[in-house]
């Protein structure tokens, strides 16, 4: 079943890129959302005093991306090519997995999925291993996707560190987007994104950053208030980033501001919890009821919040079902991404909902 909190986005969503239980108790009760509330910049923060992760100051970046490398060519899909690619961001060389669909290009381009992956341990992360099945059912049905690693996961360039505190990852995602804009078989009015986890987090922060995002698509994002993430998230030590990973962050974040409850605007200003009333796309999360990495309530929050900020969004649970969503992936999928068959009714409808957004 599913749970949803807009009506007539559940179709326009489903076709854009495209059993519901009881509610567990709630994680924390935080305090009415600042998103609830135009954003501002903080009164006592002048712009060159942001941190860099500030939402505010990410805004003030400049994303140029640049053109795309092809560094090999893999086996085909079913009907799609793919690559091994590289771009620049921050002037390192950051390799992504892409896929190209066959046949005649649409006029104004394919329309493309920016595909944002979770936690992996970086000297483990291979850009051609892992969503195999996810990439390849968005390629299937007439996408351009492209799988940054981040920096310092796999071969790319840079050294890899916390997307919960730190720009870098969002940057790399962020660059990826405009390189997709310069890439001649994409369109450039019709970027998506879909995230999974940590890439969950990310995309909610690119969402709130830049509004040339399209629509997006979270499963089991870590898209929660900072005071959740350090109290109330307590995924197994197995699935955990190591401390050396963050480099200390948290501690030096706690250290340096204090805690959410003694300095609630600077935790704000660098949460995407904090501006939900900034995004301008449709977004549909979706969460097993069974993770056990990253809690239910993180998405259900996030759902409440957006609908409290009179956004497009869907919340879609599945009954036993893990953090990758596996014992419902194929209803998952299908409601992430619209039917192939491009003659029919909601694939027209697919298309004008792309150009209308």
């Amino acid at each position: 079943m599913r749970r949803r909190y807009d009506g007539p986005l559940a179709v326009a969503i489903l076709v854009i890129l495209a059993g519901c239980t009881s509610l567990p108790p709630a994680i924390s009760a935080p305090t009415p959302p600042p998103a609830l509330r135009p954003s501002a910049p903080l009164p006592a923060a002048a712009p060159e005093r942001l941190p860099p992760l500030a939402i505010d100051a990410m805004r003030q970046r400049d994303y140029p991306g640049s053109d795309l490398v092809v560094e090999q060519t893999l086996s085909p899909g079913s009907n799609y090519r793919q690559y091994v690619a590289s771009y620049l961001s921050d002037g390192l060389k950051i390799n992504a997995l892409l896929t190209v669909p066959n046949g005649a290009k649409p006029a104004s381009g394919w329309p493309v999925i920016i595909f944002n992956h979770g936690y992996i341990p970086p000297t483990v992360y291979r850009t051609t291993e892992r969503y195999i099945a996810y990439v390849d059912a968005f390629a299937r049905n007439g996408y351009i996707v492209f799988k940054p690693d981040y920096r310092g996961f796999g071969s790319s360039q840079g050294t890899p560190v916390s997307a919960y505190y730190s720009p870098d990852d969002t940057v790399d995602v962020l660059n990826a987007v405009t390189t997709m804009q310069r890439y001649g078989s994409a369109d450039p009015n019709r970027i998506g994104m879909w995230g999974h986890s940590m890439g969950g987090n990310i995309t909610l922060r690119a969402l709130v950053i830049d509004p040339r995002i399209k629509v997006a698509v979270i499963w089991a994002g870590v898209t929660a208030t900072y005071y959740d993430m350090l109290y109330n998230w307590h995924p197994p030590a197995a699935d955990r980033p190591p401390p050396s990973f963050a480099g200390g962050a948290r501690q030096k974040y706690l250290a340096t501001y204090g805690t959410p409850d003694q300095n609630k605007a600077f935790w704000d200003s660098i949460s995407p919890m904090a501006y939900l009333a900034d995004i301008t796309a449709p977004i549909q999360i979706h969460h097993g009821t069974a993770d056990v990495e990253v809690p239910l309530q993180f998405s259900q929050t996030l759902a409440s919040y957006l609908k409290g900020a009179g956004k497009p969004v869907e919340l879609y649970t599945y009954a036993g079902s893990d953090h990758n969503i596996s014992q419902g992936f194929s209803q998952a999928m299908a409601s992430s991404t619209p039917t192939p068959d491009p003659t029919t009714t909601s694939r027209k409808a697919s298309a004008r909902r792309w150009r209308d957004h």
